[in-house]
């Protein structure tokens, strides 16, 4: 709770933030395993039907989340970005909890709906660590937040998938539920966040700061596009991800584990090496980072449609999480520079959107892809994507001089 003659301790409020986002990717992430196996409960499917109601059970959180975090992000502009975190973990355990008891699919669908419309915990995150950290550590401290949820996200399939070893699917929501509970205790009670003053008569009467009146919102733009595409990239492979892992083995090996390996190589390399670039892009300039970010994905895109063994795919995917590393921090970073304070959260909100419609078109890519030519030709559109958007944006910045 913060005081009025203390300043806020930026680096204590960075590690409670760390913490919350990983429980947060643990309690997101641990229901992937058997989602559509609790699916599969409800009903007697044919095999077409659960495929439609398990992609529908995922898209459709990121279809909502992608069209509500801008007004969530608007509300956190004017009253606070812990009271938003506060509010997306509450409103998530209750949803959660409500999940486990879904009796039929369309329930189920229609609370994963509203996961999507109830959340925005870690964009406020980053929003707040924005504001509040010194300019010359804002990097850092997003990369550090980037390598908690990274993590969550790595140990939640393994959570999950643990827990379902050994009691009910049901259950598992009542514990992912009370994950979010205590999250919204660890918000409440120990973050702190500076308290808005009030506005003074004159600025109540001046017209809202609008996106469209940011002296750079073509790159602002230009970054919630990165952001987009940086998540179709790496969402492109999932749906075909076991079936080449199964024709690079040729019927060698066990293609389930080592699918699961190849699967949480990218973010292992995320969560190693994020912090530590995040940390690096404010020493020599976070412009610079990004595009070595975007040399470093197409290195590591275009060979990777040529393997021929799992050493070399696990490698490649590999280098693919240090590219994410590269690109992720410098994409928040650059963010949190060109927005005004009454805006960050907006402009979190706003590139939240772009995430999920990212998450949601990735994998439709990845099929349309693999069924017009084959899996490798996966790897060579996801590196040409990433080659133009970095040339554009390169061009994009330098019209700019006024990027921080």
């Amino acid at each position: 709770m913060t005081t009025n003659d203390q300043p806020i301790d930026w680096k204590r409020n960075m590690w409670i933030i760390w913490l919350a986002v990983m429980m947060t990717g643990i309690a997101f992430s641990e229901i992937i395993p058997f989602l559509s196996l609790y699916i599969d409960t409800m009903g007697h499917f044919t095999r077409d039907q659960l495929n439609f109601y398990s992609g529908a059970s995922f898209a459709v959180t990121f279809l909502v989340s992608a069209i509500v975090s801008p007004l969530w992000g608007k509300v956190a502009d004017k009253k606070g970005r812990k009271l938003m975190m506060m509010r997306a973990a509450l409103g998530l355990a209750f949803v959660m909890a409500l999940t486990g008891f879904s009796q039929n699919v369309w329930q189920l669908i229609f609370l994963r709906g509203l996961q999507g419309a109830l959340g925005g915990f870690v964009s406020n995150s980053n929003a707040l660590i924005a504001t509040q950290t010194p300019k010359e550590e804002v990097g850092r401290a997003l990369g550090i937040v980037v390598t908690g949820f990274t993590g969550g996200t790595l140990m939640g399939p393994l959570i999950g998938g643990s827990l379902a070893t050994f009691m009910s699917y049901r259950q598992i929501f009542l514990i992912t539920a009370a994950i979010f509970v205590i999250v919204f205790f660890f918000i409440w009670l120990l973050v702190e966040e500076e308290k808005k003053e009030p506005l003074a008569e004159t600025d109540q009467k001046k017209p809202a700061l609008r996106f469209r009146d940011l002296d750079n919102w073509r790159v602002l733009m230009a970054l919630f596009v990165t952001t987009m595409l940086v998540q179709i990239v790496n969402m492109a492979i999932n749906p075909i991800v076991a079936l080449f892992v199964r024709e690079v083995l040729s019927g060698r090996g066990n293609v389930t584990f080592i699918t699961g390996v190849v699967a949480a190589m990218p973010g292992c390399a995320t969560f190693i090496f994020a912090s530590w670039f995040g940390r690096l892009g404010d020493r020599i300039g976070t412009k610079f980072m990004l595009q070595m970010g975007f040399v470093l994905v197409v290195i590591a895109f275009v060979p990777t449609a040529f393997v021929t063994t799992v050493f070399w795919l696990l490698f490649f995917r590999f280098a693919i999480g240090i590219a994410d590393a590269t690109l992720l921090p410098a994409i928040q970073t650059l963010l949190s520079r060109n927005s005004p304070d009454e805006m960050v959260s907006r402009v979190f909100s706003y590139n939240q959107s772009f995430q999920s419609i990212g998450s949601v078109l990735g994998p439709l890519c990845g099929t349309a892809i693999a069924s017009f030519f084959d899996y490798r030709a996966i790897f060579l559109f996801t590196a040409a994507v990433m080659a133009i958007n970095g040339v554009l944006f390169y061009f994009n910045i330098n019209r700019n001089k006024a990027v921080h």
